[in-house]
Parts: C-alpha cells; sequence; structure tokens
C-alpha cells in the first residue's frame, strides 16, 4: 500500500459471493478515486452462523448485525452489504449509500442438473426464502411443497442437486456473479414477481458523518431538487416540468394541480406526503426521512410541493435534513397563490400611485393555533427592496435612524436566478457605511452595478442554501458545447450538484447540399452516424427534403450518446453500436459486422470532423461515402461568465474559446475534455486536459470530472490527517 493513498478498512461477509461481488465493486472505485484503496475484513453475520431460523422470520439485520456492529465500534471505516439485506430504519450511528452498479434484478429457477419442467413430479419440493417468493410459488404450482432453503449460493445448489429439492428460486444477480447463470432454467419476469428495490445493487455503510465516506457517497447520489408546483392549474415553470419528465421519484403534496404526476416517466415511483388541515399522509420527520432514503439509492428525485415551496412550505426543515446529512438539492421556485390571487386576478400588489409595497404573513401558529397580527408583529417581519441597489446606503441609513439596529442582517442579490447570481450579506451598519469592511462591500457591489439587485433586510438574511454537499460542491462549469447537448450536460452538472453556465460557442448548420445525396439512400446498406449533433442536422435535412424515414438503410452509430439522440429525435433504433470508446476507433474496433454485410456505408459528420474515419473503414475493407451533412457556426458573446471548470465537447469549441477569450484566461480553471480528438487540440492551443472522459460521452466527461473533484478533496483530508 503507497504512502499516498487513503487506506479504507471494510467489512464483509465471508462467503464467495460477498467476496467477488465487493471486490468488483471496488475495483470500479478504485479506477474513479485513485487516491483510495480499500482492504476488505471478512465477518460472519447471524444469518451465516444461524443456519435453521427460517429467512421469512428472520430479524431485519440478521446479515448486516455484527458487520455494522464493527463500524460504529470503530473496527471498521465501513461495511458493504447487498442492498436488500439493510435493515430499515438504519441502525442509529450509521449512514449510507447505494453503489450505482446493478445486476439483473429479477429472480431465477433452478432445476437439478440435466433435469426439465418435464421431469417433474407433481407436487415439486420447491426451496424458498421469503414470503414473496412462497406466494408466487404457490401461483405457479399450486399443488407445491414448499421448503425453507438455507445456506450460501453453492451450498443451495448442493442440496438441489442431492435431491433435497426440485427447484429453487434465487436471486439472478447471486448465480450470474458467481459465474453459475448456466444453471439458470428460468428467469421470472418482474411483471410477474416484482423484486424488492435492492436486489441486484450492492450498499455501503458507515458512521455518520465520517469526511471521508461522506465525500465519497457525493460521487453516487444524484442532486434532489425542489420543485414549485404552482398555484392552480398551469402554474408549473417550464424547469418545474423538466425535472418531473427526467424523475424516477416523485414525493408530492396534495394542494397541487394532479395533472403534473402526468408528466412523470412511465415506472416513476410516486408517492403522497401531502398535508391538508391536520389530516396528513405523512408526518414531516417521515417525509424528510422518505426523500434522504431515495437519495442515498442513487435515484433521481423530485418533492413537488404546492404553489412555491419558499413560502410556507417548510422547505426550511426538508433542508436542513438533507444538509445534516450532506445531500445535494436543488430548488425550482413556483408561482405562489399570492401571484396567483394578486397578479392573477388583477388585485395588483403594486400600482404606482397606490401602493409600492405589501405584507405577507400567516396567521398561524408553529403548532397551527392562531397567531397575533399585531402592528409589533408586522414590525418584526423582513424587508424586501426592489430596485434599490443603487441606493442601498440610503435605505439603510434610513432603517436606523428610524430605530432598525445597525447589527440587523441584510443581504442584497444580485441576478436572482441567473447563472451569475451573486449574494451579498452583512449588517445594516455595513451597508451603510459604518463599518470598517464597508469599502470592500461597496467595491464587490459595484463590480455588480449591472445586474439587477434585491435588497432583504432581516433575521432571514443569515440563512442560504448550501451548494457545497455534492460531488461538485456548486462549481460552475462553464458548457460550450452545442444546443444539441447542452440540456443534457446541464442535467448531469446538476445531478452532481454543480451549476451549469451554458455558452455554446458553435451553432450547427445543416448543409442543403447534402439533400442530393440523402435522396439517394436506397443505394446504401448502412448509414453511419457518429454524433448526437449528426442525428439532429439528419432530421431537419429529411424534413427539409420530405424524405420518408422508413426507407432509410440500416443505421450504425459510435455510441450509447448518439443512440438515445437517434431514439429521442427520429424513434429509431441502431442495427450497430461499437461496444467501447463510443469514438471512432470504438467503430473500427468493432467492424466486422459492417464488414461482412458487404453493402456500401454513408458516414454522415461535420465539416470538422474530418475524413480520417471513412479513410480507416476504406483500409478495413468497406465501400464508404463520406458525406458532410452540417459545418459548425461559431457564436460569440460579449463577455466571458465567471466559472470553475469548463467542458470541450469537439475540437471545434476549443478553437471558438480560444478565438474569442484566449488560451490565458483558463489558467486557474479545470478543464474537461469529452475525448481525444479534443485533447488534441487543446494541445495545440498550448493547453492540457485536467480530465478525460472516461468515455467520450457528455455523462463519462462529467462523472470524470466530478470524481475529479472528490479525489482531490479525498486527498486533502489525507495530507491534513498526517499532519
Amino acid at each position: 500500500m503507497t504512502s499516498s493513498c487513503m487506506t479504507i478498512r471494510l467489512g464483509t461477509r465471508n462467503s464467495r459471493l460477498a467476496l467477488l461481488q465487493h471486490r468488483d465493486a471496488l475495483t470500479r472505485i478504485e479506477k474513479l478515486l485513485p487516491v483510495v484503496r480499500f482492504e476488505l475484513v471478512t465477518l460472519q453475520t447471524p444469518g451465516d452462523r444461524d443456519r435453521t431460523t427460517d429467512l421469512r422470520v428472520s430479524p431485519p439485520d440478521f446479515f448486516t448485525r455484527d458487520l455494522d456492529a464493527a463500524v460504529r465500534a470503530g473496527r471498521l471505516d465501513g461495511a458493504l452489504h447487498s442492498a436488500k439485506d439493510l435493515p430499515a430504519p438504519m441502525t442509529a450511528g450509521l449512514d449510507w449509500c447505494w453503489l450505482p452498479w446493478r445486476e439483473d434484478p429479477r429472480d431465477a429457477l433452478v432445476l437439478s442438473a440435466g433435469k426439465t419442467w418435464a421431469d417433474l413430479p407433481a407436487a415439486p419440493v420447491v426451496g424458498v426464502s421469503s414470503e414473496r417468493r412462497e406466494t408466487y410459488a404457490r401461483w405457479r404450482c399450486p399443488a407445491a411443497v414448499l421448503r425453507t432453503v438455507r445456506g450460501n449460493i453453492e451450498e443451495r445448489i448442493a442440496q438441489l442437486d442431492a435431491g433435497n429439492f426440485d427447484v429453487l428460486m434465487m436471486a439472478g444477480a447471486a448465480l450470474t456473479r458467481l459465474g453459475l447463470q448456466a444453471r439458470i432454467t428460468e428467469w421470472v419476469p418482474l411483471d410477474d414477481l416484482p423484486t424488492p428495490d435492492g436486489q441486484g445493487y450492492l450498499a455501503l455503510t458507515f458512521r455518520a458523518g465520517d469526511p471521508a465516506l461522506t465525500r465519497l457517497r457525493s460521487l453516487f447520489v444524484k442532486t434532489v431538487t425542489f420543485v414549485g408546483a404552482g398555484a392552480g392549474q398551469e402554474a408549473c415553470t417550464l424547469a418545474g416540468l423538466r425535472a418531473l419528465r427526467q424523475a424516477e421519484v416523485c414525493l408530492h403534496d396534495t394542494l397541487l394541480d394532479p395533472n403534473l404526476l402526468n408528466e412523470l416517466p412511465r415506472g416513476a415511483c410516486v408517492v403522497n406526503v401531502g398535508k391538508r388541515c391536520r389530516r396528513h399522509h405523512a408526518e414531516q420527520g417521515e417525509i424528510n426521512d422518505l426523500v434522504a432514503s431515495y437519495v442515498r439509492q442513487g435515484k433521481r428525485v423530485v418533492r413537488l410541493k404546492g404553489g412555491d415551496p419558499g413560502l410556507f412550505g417548510r422547505l426550511a426543515e426538508e433542508l436542513a435534513a438533507l444538509d445534516a446529512l450532506h445531500l445535494p438539492y436543488r430548488v425550482i421556485p413556483g408561482v405562489s397563490s399570492l401571484q396567483a390571487a394578486t397578479t392573477g386576478t388583477g388585485l395588483l400588489l403594486t400600482r404606482r400611485g397606490v401602493s409600492r409595497g405589501f405584507c405577507a404573513l400567516t396567521p398561524r401558529a408553529k403548532d397551527g393555533a392562531a397567531a397575533p397580527v399585531t402592528r409589533a408583529v408586522r414590525s418584526t417581519l423582513p424587508v424586501v427592496f426592489f430596485m434599490g441597489a443603487d441606493v442601498v446606503g440610503r435605505i439603510m441609513q434610513t432603517l436606523i435612524e428610524n430605530g432598525t439596529a445597525s447589527e440587523t442582517p441584510a443581504a442584497m442579490v444580485f441576478a436572482a436566478g441567473g447563472e451569475q447570481e451573486k449574494i451579498l450579506r452583512a449588517t445594516l451598519g455595513a451597508f451603510a457605511g459604518q463599518t470598517a469592511e464597508s469599502p470592500a462591500l461597496v467595491a464587490a457591489m459595484q463590480q455588480m452595478a449591472e445586474q439587477p439587485g434585491l435588497l432583504i433586510v432581516g433575521a432571514v438574511a443569515r440563512y442560504g442554501y448550501d451548494r457545497t454537499h455534492g460531488a461538485l460542491q456548486g462549481r460552475r462549469v462553464l458548457l460550450t458545447c452545442s444546443e444539441v447537448l447542452l440540456e443534457k450536460a446541464a442535467d448531469v452538472v446538476r445531478g452532481f450538484g454543480g451549476r451549469p453556465v451554458a455558452r455554446p460557442l458553435i451553432r450547427l448548420v445543416p448543409k442543403a447540399e447534402a439533400q442530393r445525396e440523402l435522396a439517394r439512400l436506397d443505394r446504401y446498406g448502412w448509414l453511419l452516424i457518429t454524433s448526437p449533433s449528426a442525428v439532429r442536422c439528419l432530421q431537419t435535412l429529411l424534413r427539409t427534403a420530405r424524405l420518408d424515414i422508413r426507407h432509410l438503410p440500416k443505421l450504425a452509430v459510435c455510441g450509447p450518446g448518439t443512440a438515445a439522440e437517434l431514439e429521442k429525435t427520429l424513434g429509431l433504433f441502431p442495427a450497430f453500436q461499437a461496444s467501447s470508446d463510443f469514438g471512432g476507433a470504438g467503430v473500427l474496433a468493432d467492424i466486422e459486422p459492417l464488414r461482412q454485410s458487404g453493402k456500401r456505408v454513408l458516414r454522415v459528420r461535420s465539416d470538422k470532423a474530418g475524413a480520417g474515419l471513412a479513410d480507416a473503414l476504406r483500409r478495413g475493407g468497406l465501400d464508404v461515402t463520406d458525406l458532410v451533412i452540417y459545418k459548425n457556426e461559431r457564436i460569440r458573446y460579449a463577455e466571458r461568465p465567471e466559472f470553475d471548470a469548463v467542458f470541450f465537447a469537439s475540437a471545434s469549441a476549443v478553437e471558438a474559446y480560444v478565438d474569442l477569450w484566449g488560451a490565458a484566461s483558463l489558467a486557474g480553471r479545470t478543464i474537461v475534455a469529452i475525448g481525444e480528438p479534443t485533447v488534441t487540440s487543446l494541445q495545440h492551443a498550448g493547453l492540457a486536459a485536467d480530465v478525460v472522459g472516461f468515455e467520450a460521452t457528455v455523462t463519462g466527461a462529467i462523472t470524470a470530472l466530478a470524481a475529479q473533484q472528490v479525489n482531490a478533496a479525498l486527498s486533502l483530508q489525507l495530507r491534513e490527517k498526517r499532519s
């Protein structure tokens, strides 16, 4: 073990299956985080020692108790389990997460070696280990004799082959991990037998608050999105709708437009946690626990709250629970009933010459009882000044002169809701120029003088969202890619807790002259598409030329990103996809299916992609026509935004950036390249990529950035521990 690595001791059960699956997962993590090395320690659990208790009545921590006890006692840093074995609720003092890699979750039916269904007796003996499997077995074969089966996978199969059972029901993932998939007689469809959510996943447990494993976990959880559903119908924002359409889990309130739930993907988990007049589907503590649990499973979670979640929506309580666990979140405001009842009805709260402000409060106390609404109570409420940035000093001085304490917290929010949002916090006295920090505060405000600003005075100005929990910890990531990739890139950045700064530097312009060749697609057996951008431009050209997509040749793509865009844009699926690299090299490595077909290939690309791939395919024996279907045009901006890292998805984006803002402007910032062609372009500009995608996809590149940030944080922890 090298001294430059952080050693983490993890416990596991001592079965062959546990060791195999856990070593595989830890090898994956070590590749993501080179600073980490794991030491596996084997222990027995009650479920390993007790081979007689029926698993259908065993305690929830039957296979985790001793491992997690060692973690709590400090003998281990953490423990690895099958996710389905975790007790619920989790043992006090422990935190956890699921690891993202999953085997097939289905159950499998296994017969004795060489036996078929026709060989079974009329009342076969079926080995089961859960009520769920018992119910299925009775439905599948009412005459079956059901018996509990115990032991590890190999021992269970040995009992089967010895004639103790005729059929076993087992997790297919376990057989696959042990290389025993040939023993599977039949997979059980999930529609017939749903499996526990954790089946096929591995889980990591560790002491709550452990800095290293909490930071490591940030790589495997996704940002929770709190969405304001708006008041009434059609009041949810576009950003809220987009979040719903990508959700895997939605926990929603009662008072909202129920049609919003139709925006969720098919199969999403939907949980009603609403409260209404003290009739609660779930108490607040239960809601907090549910949100945190789903997040730690690695799910994309949307917490859908009525109106605007920040106005009497108990948002602060739910965020505090996530803050305590260092779990990332973002908040999409909604149109509240305040706006619906005023702007929506004509009862305008501000009207020139009539009203230049308003007061909003609830007449309810914390316990639901009526609360006073006297002048004294109203005087303690926070005050918001719109359009006050240029007179902030005068406002503060007036407040102080009228009795507001100079120590009262205040905040100036510039560019609220935008990419360059900035918050300056101080006291009234500091904003009024009465303290030592005043000159620096004035200078900071002058830098934002061109941005719209809101001034907030009152105790609430002390608070804010914690953006440091995700893998990217709120870092701004400049996205220079074309609009085809922009939405996906922004989603991945947000999922890792970063803040996307969208500035596409190239615009894709379809070439009309390419339509002539596309009109002769019947000459080709294959259409090779090597980027999502090419899919979009192909769609535009086909539609413009009124060409029927049903007459397209077989489709070949370079990777999953292009395949996903093909499905999304044209509703089509490729007949060929590169199995690795996900670029031109991947196509060349898997060329055999194209070559064996003996069909002509039409490769479509941009003017910047170059003819190298087509030439290499020709050398490989293919008849290839290389067709440029779109060109890259540069987009220019008046100002360069603030950012911490920059993502380049193409060589042309690198060239456009350097031409617009210069290579020197990237000093001190993390440079992320999607793949080797982009790396080469950076080198030509005298720059070096700090991060290269694990694979040549948007997700692969930004995941590599997230892993680099976590690795750097763990390296810092290691140095601090040794100093």
